[in-house]
């Protein structure tokens, strides 16, 4: 009998007379089987499964380490070298990498003029530079204004220095005589609910000392941090005895030669502070139209921006004339109304009065070719003691001028029952009471500009004051002629046109200050015990006299009166002078003018000063006026104004909307508490609290990263270009944290090629056997060449730019790829000969970076393996070598570097990851000459472009991607075997799709009727980019599903 099929014995049931399955049968049965299995799986775990509502168990997540950031912990003294006998630590850290080095570098002297030389008046072939500080004010810490300024003059202070020219730095800071007394003052009344006056004089400026020797140095170590390379043996503080010798040796001199003088004139007056004020300290508000303000002393908000129109009654006559006024208060000290001497509608008016409602006074009808017949009624009420230019009609018509406001801003005179009111509540009643009269006529929308006083927020109200003045017109045409004879240089020149309207409009320069706090005037009043001599007067110029000391004020006044001394009694002037008197000094105050010392010899004139643009004329041009009028020299020979710092949304700095930053906290990091509590802890009105809080959540609702001192530094220095603002955006910052990192990585990974105990040179010629060493050299001398011409020329942006680019895509991108080839597999002479160009790479890069970026140079160079004695980067030689520049070489990488970018960019098209390699095979017709430099770099372009081989004269097989190069040169890129077609055709129309609804968006937004009026500048601008980078992205994608179906 047959054996029983495979698989049949044990399936024949035994015991049963049941015949045999078919092999059919059981294969169906088998099926079956499984079928009920799967779905008893299904049942199973659907029991297993948690019911419904139950929370199922969730594995734990696996949380990524993160390393602390390393920090310096090593006991080293201040003043001592850091200890580097550690290894690098894994990441850039600012905290490491900020530690110790500027402690060093002041105690070795770097900073020290006189550091490697004899003297400091020893001669020098490479010449000298010397720059002062815009010395900040002392109340408190510095802002991004001042950390722009640092990082531009360090900058271009230890680009000197590198140079090998005597170089001299000079710190300093600025008494502030207002915004210190107020920040004092109300220190004073929050802890003690006293006011300067309880104190007395003495003892509240003994207060300010106290504060100034608590908080001064705060400023200076801010400084150190940003790595500002001053000399601080030198350091000058304008109320220090040295600088307030030089102010009363100036104004004695000035006041001698007929440059200061007395008189009572309008100025600038602050009632809160009671003080005059300068332009500077005067914010020119704009409001629109009807607007409520706070003001200072008010319970209620004070009413602007609407013009009141009122009546004067002619005398005798039933006419009247109709006036209008921004400031109804001040027709109480109406001396006049003024009329066109040519206005028809007045010529029958002219010689007669018109009469004031509140007094007995009698106002003339006035002619005056000031007044615009076109604006209003062509009449003009004329108030010479409380307007600018009524004071100027006052005088040409010979008016009375007539005071209705006491120091605090009440009203004086007889007037009733407004005599007594603030001039706020006058406004109020006046309006009252000019409508019961039936003088009032109506009130209409006025857009105007507000003065207010930037300390103290209160409208500032021209006053007539007797003051001290200096006589500017002299001064301002030596200053204009010194620019149009070049004689000093204004950079960029389109300040020039600032610098003449300036000096053509000039005005004496009220340097009298209501203050405690600064430098008292050295001027003395004279009267006499003696009551037969003549009584004086305190607004007599002849009754005043000035003089360095009281012993010298005393035997004037007895010479010029011709009486003893003995019947004299002096009072010294109680006002102090303007701070920017002091400031406008400073170039030479410094260096002990009047004395003549070494300093003062060696070090003025200065080289340039370097400024915000916004100070021009009350700085820049008051040093040239002294520098000039005193010592016959100009303080420097070329001035560099840079822009100003507003916040990334091109708003000004202000503290009000939370977008003041200190860079301490760009450097060091902070939270958003962090800095809502410096909100709480600062001088703001607790109204604005809030709203500066919503500000910082908008702006940095994760808070500021710590992004360090360097590229802090580089961004400002980055930033800088010809315009007049710069928007300041703190990810922009974070970014060259980043390069910080890139730069920390590349020298660390450089460095492991350099094994042994090989000292190195930057003496190195361009012939070398690597053909890639040639072309790093070129990219190399160009950025040097880059970086001298943008120093030279202040062109910061080129120079930032210049050295970004060399590390970041020259070194880093294609250099330091490259030669991962040459010391895997090259010969002996290729590595030594890669090693010498690395080293000079890294030694030349790092010193043209130094001056942007002190601290992380100085690591990295202190750790390279190094011939040159150069105790510190600070000192090193600043590169000027750029014989290695080869145009032809540099064109000949470029073009394949072209083709790298285009096989990357296919790689990218087609989701081939770096580690899979392929085959390239360039197809060159009609075109050798790109066919040899392909040729020349093969492997360098395999390396770059992440390809196991490169093909020439060889038949590219079937299954490649067709890319152009140029018009004769195409690669054909391998992808046959490296890629699923089908899978990467249906991502590419994924990703298709989703770019035809970006274009569809765009264009539909771009094509609304208000587009171009709506929508701001900058926004069209990024939609007309992405637009067309979409539709660029669009074709790529085509192409690339063409390719992939042909596969």
């Amino acid at each position: 009998m047959p054996e029983p099929a495979e698989g049949q014995q044990n399936e024949t049931p035994t015991g049963t007379g049941d015949p045999p399955k078919s092999a059919k049968q059981l294969e169906k049965e088998r099926l079956k089987a499984e079928k009920l299995a799967k779905l008893q799986a299904k049942l199973d775990k659907k029991a297993a499964a948690p019911a419904a509502g139950e929370k199922k168990e969730k594995p734990e997540k696996r949380t990524k380490e993160v390393k602390e950031a390393a920090v310096y912990t090593a006991q080293t003294a201040p003043g001592e070298k850091k200890d580097l006998s550690g290894p690098l630590p894994d990441a850039y850290s600012p905290k490491y990498v900020e530690a110790q080095w500027y402690s060093w570098w002041e105690k070795e002297g770097f900073f020290k003029p006189e550091y490697g030389r004899e003297s400091i008046d020893a001669p020098n072939p490479n010449g000298k530079f010397i720059m002062i500080i815009p010395p900040p004010n002392v109340t408190g810490s510095l802002h991004l204004g001042h950390a722009l300024t640092n990082a531009i003059e360090d900058a271009i202070t230890r680009y000197h220095r590198m140079k090998g020219r005597t170089t001299l730095w000079v710190p300093g800071c600025d008494h502030a005589g207002i915004a210190t007394q107020v920040v004092v003052e109300k220190l004073l009344w929050r802890d003690e609910k006293l006011s300067r006056h309880d104190l007395g004089r003495e003892k509240f400026i003994e207060r300010i000392w106290d504060w100034r020797r608590e908080k001064g140095g705060r400023i200076y170590d801010q400084l150190k941090s940003l790595g500002s390379s001053y000399d601080w043996s030198r350091v000058a503080f304008t109320m220090d005895p040295k600088l307030c010798r030089t102010v009363t040796e100036a104004f004695v001199r000035l006041h001698e030669d007929g440059a200061i003088y007395r008189s009572s004139r309008l100025v600038n007056w602050s009632c809160t502070l009671r003080s005059a004020i300068s332009d500077i300290e005067v914010d020119k508000v704009e409001i629109p139209g009807r607007t409520f303000l706070s003001i200072p002393g008010y319970d209620e908000k004070v009413e602007f921006g609407v013009l009141i129109k009122f009546a004067y009654k002619v005398e005798g006559t039933d006419e009247e004339i109709i006036v209008a006024t921004t400031r109804i208060e001040t027709m109480l000290g109406d001396t006049a109304v003024a009329v066109h001497p040519k206005d028809k509608r007045y010529e029958h008016l002219h010689g007669k009065f018109v009469s004031h409602p509140f007094s007995n006074r009698r106002l003339p009808i006035v002619c005056d070719e000031f007044v615009d017949m076109e604006f209003g009624t062509g009449a003009v009420k004329i108030t010479p003691a409380h307007d600018p230019n009524d004071y100027e009609v006052g005088k040409r018509c010979n008016l009375p001028f007539i005071t209705i406001f006491n120091d605090d801003g009440y009203i004086i005179g007889d007037y009733g029952e407004f005599t007594g009111l603030k001039r706020f509540q006058c406004r109020k009643l006046l309006l009252e009471k000019l409508k019961e009269l039936g003088l009032y006529r109506e009130t209409i929308n006025n857009p105007m500009v507000v003065p207010i006083c930037s300390r103290s927020k209160d409208v500032v109200e021209p006053l007539i004051k007797p003051q001290w003045y200096v006589s500017c017109a002299d001064m301002a045409a030596s200053a204009t002629e010194a620019v149009r004879s070049g004689e000093l240089k204004i950079v960029p020149e389109h300040h020039t046109k600032t610098w003449y309207h300036w000096m053509d409009g000039i005005r004496d320069w009220c340097v009298s200050r209501q203050l405690w706090w600064g430098h008292r005037i050295p001027a003395y009043h004279v009267s006499f015990n003696d009551p037969s001599i003549k009584k004086e007067t305190s607004d007599d110029e002849e009754f005043w006299v000035v003089a360095r000391t009281q012993e010298e004020a005393l035997a004037k006044a007895a010479q010029r009166f011709g009486v003893d001394a003995s019947k004299i009694v002096l009072k010294q002037d109680e006002d102090v002078l303007d701070t920017w008197f002091s400031s406008g000094l400073f170039p030479f105050s410094v260096f002990g003018w009047p004395d003549q010392t070494k300093d003062l010899q060696t070090f003025y004139p200065t080289s340039l000063l370097e400024t915000g643009h916004d100070i021009l004329f009350f700085w820049v041009a008051r040093m040239v006026f002294f520098g000039q009028k005193l010592l016959g020299k100009l303080p420097f020979r070329e001035v560099y104004l840079h822009p100003m710092v507003r916040d990334a949304h091109g708003r000004k700095m202000s503290k009000s909307l939370g977008n003041v930053i200190d860079p301490m906290d760009v450097i060091k990091g902070i939270t958003l508490e962090g800095l809502h509590a410096q909100l709480i802890g600062s001088n703001l009105d607790p109204r604005e609290i809030e709203k500066a809080k919503a500000g910082q959540k908008q702006d940095y609702p994760q808070g500021i990263p710590e992004c360090g001192s360097d590229a802090l530094r580089f961004a400002l220095c980055a930033y800088i270009t010809q315009a007049r603002d710069i928007n300041l955006d703190i990810n922009r910052v974070l970014g060259y944290r980043f390069f910080c990192n890139k730069l920390w990585n590349a020298t660390k990974f450089a460095l492991l090629y350099f094994t042994g105990n090989e000292k190195f040179s930057t003496n190195l010629s361009a012939d070398s056997v690597n053909q890639m060493d040639a072309w790093i050299l070129s990219r190399l001398a160009a950025t040097i060449e880059t970086c001298n011409v943008g120093f030279e020329t202040y062109d910061f942006a080129a120079a930032t730019s210049a050295c970004y680019s060399f590390w970041l895509y020259d070194l880093c991108d294609v250099y330091l790829e490259c030669l991962k080839p040459v010391f895997q597999s090259g010969t002996a002479e290729q590595q030594t000969a890669a090693r010498r160009t690395l080293y000079v790479c890294l030694d030349y890069g790092l010193r043209l970076l130094s001056p942007f970026m002190p601290f992380i140079t100085e690591e990295l160079y202190q750790r390279l393996p190094r011939a040159e004695p150069a105790a510190s980067i600070c000192v090193a030689s600043y590169p000027s070598n750029i014989t290695w520049r080869n145009l032809k070489i540099e064109s000949d990488v470029e073009f394949m570097q072209k083709a790298a970018r285009i096989i990357r960019s296919a790689r990218s098209d087609y989701n081939l990851p770096n580690k899979t390699k392929t085959e390239a095979y360039i197809v060159c017709n009609d075109d050798a000459a790109s066919n040899e430099i392909l040729k020349h770099y093969a492997s360098d372009l395999a390396t770059v472009s992440y390809c196991s081989s490169i093909q020439f004269d060889t038949t590219p097989p079937a299954g490649c991607a067709i890319l152009t190069v140029s018009g004769q040169c195409e690669v054909h890129l391998l992808l046959k075997g490296l890629i699923e077609a089908d899978k990467e055709i249906t991502k590419l129309q994924k990703k298709n799709d989703q770019l035809h609804q970006t274009v569809a968006k765009l264009q539909q937004a771009m094509q609304a009727a208000d587009y171009a009026t709506k929508v701001p500048a900058e926004v069209q601008t990024a939609n007309e980019t992405k637009l067309s980078e979409s539709q660029t992205e669009i074709e790529r994608i085509a192409s690339a599903i063409q390719t992939l179906k042909l596969m």
